[in-house]
């Protein structure tokens, strides 16, 4: 990878491609209606479901999961509201609760070398994200209920099979336990297809493992996981996955370690939000289109921002413009282990927050570019936004009960903490937070 983004140019569009892979995105008028404001909007409030310099659409480069599956349904806010499978918000179940990942026994501490990746050579490792740290986060971007840790009795990863069984296959078992209380649930287990780590987790065990666990006062609740996981023989692994209808998640620290950057062809350089990069995005298009079919580069930020007139006529800092400054200002700097483990911790709140969103009953997002957005590789992961869009928004505050702006305000706070402000997941979503609230 180069050591820096240079270009300059934002693209608030979406890519050429989108047109190639047969997207429509809905019109102003269909994303006005998906968000069912319940009163009138202010100009500047209605501006905003049209103004890309704020909620621009999804990337839809080749392929993204959009791309993939351009006809995937939209989800409205009357839809969600009149969804029979979402749970409601109760005063007995109002509660999030992140559950840390399982220890590690001492009959099966060969687990613990399953959690570390393989060849990524003699590099101090980078430290795995606080799980307090993660709480906070989802604390501020589900602003209005309360989101605890859940750690009185810590679940634990046992053997499955009896003792004198276990030194056949002690360290690949098909099975290993999770101790939950009194209860031990068995956990499938593989080989890693594409070897990154020696040996994976089935997911849906796990899920159904946190569905055994759930507190009775809990809304939802998310389970970290230090391994690397997978659904079924098709997958060569996934990230994370929830159980929306039973108030469930489980997501994996694995393939969000920056250290498999490189392998996992990650480009931190076009990362939210130097991913609306014009020239990469043209660059990304150019190397899958056929030459017949390329159209016009993207307009640059300032060509474009000229043809979107302001609602006030009055200049204002562009949320989408003040993050894609703010990291370029940090793209020529060296990646430190302080500033890669603000990376991890940022990656896994992104998807942490998307995953609970599910248990909250909001489906993949189509309307923008939002963190409710499907994701079809871990490459498509890194280039999605941590925000959430208006559409997204309306039916968050519903559940939640808090404003747009002390919502806005909390989540600003923890970007702003002195070990973040200056890191590149949360220096540019700090900005774009600024500039929203101006």
């Amino acid at each position: 990878m180069s050591s820096a983004c240079t270009h300059s140019s934002i693209c608030y569009t979406s890519s050429p491609h989108a047109r190639t892979a047969g997207f429509k995105r809905p019109d102003k008028g269909e994303r006005l209606a998906a968000a069912e404001p319940t009163e009138a909007l202010l100009p500047e409030e209605e501006y905003m479901f049209d103004n890309p310099e704020t909620f621009p659409p999804p990337l839809i480069l080749p392929g993204d999961d959009l791309a993939e599956d351009p006809e995937y349904p939209p989800q409205s806010y009357r839809q969600w509201f009149r969804d029979e499978d979402r749970n409601p918000i109760t005063g007995k179940r109002r509660t999030v609760y992140v559950v840390p990942a399982p220890l590690v026994g001492d009959e099966v501490s060969f687990m613990k070398s399953w959690s570390m990746p393989r060849d990524v050579g003699e590099t101090p490792r980078v430290h795995t994200p606080k799980l307090l740290d993660i709480r906070d986060y989802l604390a501020a971007f589900y602003r209005g209920l309360p989101v605890k840790t859940l750690t009185q009795s810590p679940l634990e990863f046992m053997s499955w099979e009896e003792p004198k069984k276990l030194k056949r296959s002690q360290r690949d078992p098909q099975y290993v336990g999770l101790r939950i209380t009194d209860e031990c649930v068995g956990i499938r287990t593989r080989a890693c297809p594409d070897g990154v780590y020696s040996r994976q987790l089935n997911l849906d065990d796990l899920l159904d493992a946190a569905i055994s666990m759930l507190p009775k006062d809990a809304y939802a609740l998310l389970l970290l996981t230090d391994h690397d996981l997978y659904e079924d023989d098709e997958d060569t692994f996934v990230c994370g996955r929830a159980y929306g209808g039973s108030r469930v998640a489980v997501v994996s620290y694995a393939r969000y370690n920056p250290d498999l950057d490189a392998l996992q062809s990650v480009d931190r350089l076009h990362a939210w939000p130097l991913s609306h990069c014009a020239e990469y995005m043209s660059t990304c298009c150019s190397t899958s289109e056929p030459k017949t079919k390329r159209q016009k580069k993207s307009h640059s930020a300032k060509a474009h921002a000229s043809q979107e007139p302001s609602a006030q006529n009055e200049p204002s800092p562009a949320p989408l413009d003040m993050a894609f400054a703010a990291a370029r200002s940090l793209a020529s700097l060296d990646w430190t282990q302080e500033s890669l483990a603000a990376l991890w911790l940022g990656r896994m709140c992104r998807t942490a927050s998307h995953e609970l969103g599910h248990c909250f009953g909001i489906d993949h997002c189509v309307y923008y570019a939002c963190c409710m957005q499907g994701t079809s590789s871990i490459q498509e992961d890194a280039r999605q936004p941590p925000y959430i869009c208006p559409v997204d928004q309306a039916k968050l505050l519903r559940a939640t009960g808090t404003t747009e702006a002390r919502r806005d305000r909390a989540l600003l706070s923890f970007c702003e903490r002195s070990e973040l402000r200056e890191t590149q997941f949360f220096a540019p979503l700090a900005a774009w937070l600024r500039a929203k609230l101006h």
